[in-house]
């Protein structure tokens, strides 16, 4: 079994993050539009949560620590 690399799982969401922040917008309209926005908003938060946390391993677990405030 291979090794779980913690700070390269945190890094790919910071990556994710910023993937998320610089993407456009693609040629839809109404709805489909507002639905994309929406969820581009709540991918970014998500991501930028991980990607901002510290990690430690705690009783065989791994725990992350995600600053709430900055």
């Amino acid at each position: 079994m291979t090794q779980f690399d913690v700070d390269g799982f945190v890094r790919r969401y910071r990556e994710r993050a910023d993937a998320v922040k610089e993407r456009g917008v693609p040629p839809v309209a109404g709805e489909e539009r507002r639905r994309f926005i929406e969820q581009a908003e709540l991918d970014y938060l998500d991501y930028s949560l991980v990607g901002s946390s510290k990690w430690e391993i705690d009783d065989e677990c791994l725990v992350l620590r995600i600053p709430l405030k900055k």
